[in-house]
């Protein structure tokens, strides 16, 4: 095989090719991933509603409505839990900016009066040991919300005047799982009659 002479014209080249074949295999791999981590997410987000309200037995996905949240361009999405025709609960999937790392979402489970069901970290990057105990696969820490109504609750850690116990050397992720909470359970009652 002859050696082709290096000039500008044949680097252009050889780097428009190996562009393309990585482009193409990164396209190949994304659509054939697509669908598998499509169906993965919808069967994490299935199991958080389970977690989070009473038992039920029909399909709050498929009930799925989306609300506004306080934040521009936001919104925070309302699974409807009912036996029969009787609603057991709502499920709020929502999210906190105020994490150590990046936004946090939290699957909320209210009750019909607003009491708090149960909490699921969907997602977080706190800090491992620190932070990431708000998860509770790590620690007990969030049980302290459940039964708990936030009309007499202050969903707001007690360094900053509130009822809850601030994960210990993490109050800034403890500050944004309650703000997570407290935005969800502000948005459920704005949007109980819906």
């Amino acid at each position: 095989m002859a050696k082709l002479e290096s000039s500008f014209k044949n680097m252009v080249l050889a780097l428009f090719v190996v562009s393309l074949i990585s482009a193409t295999t990164l396209a190949y791999v994304y659509e054939f991933t697509k669908g598998p981590i499509a169906v993965a997410k919808l069967k994490k987000k299935i199991a958080a509603i389970k977690k989070v309200v009473p038992d039920f037995t029909n399909d709050p996905n498929a009930e799925m409505f989306k609300v506004p949240s306080d934040v521009e361009g936001d919104s925070l999405e309302f699974y409807p839990a009912k036996k029969g025709e009787q609603l057991v609960g709502v499920a709020v999937k929502t999210f906190s900016d105020k994490g150590f790392s990046k936004r946090i979402y939290l699957m909320v489970g209210f009750e019909p009066d607003g009491t708090i069901h149960n909490i699921s970290v969907l997602d977080h990057a706190e800090t491992p040991g620190l932070g990431d105990k708000m998860d509770k696969s790590k620690s007990n820490w969030s049980e302290q919300f459940n039964g708990k109504n936030p009309a007499n609750f202050k969903l707001k850690v007690k360094k900053d005047g509130g009822d809850v116990d601030a994960i210990t050397a993490a109050t800034i992720s403890s500050r944004a799982y309650t703000e997570a909470v407290d935005r969800a359970y502000k948005a459920f009652m704005k949007n109980k009659e819906k």
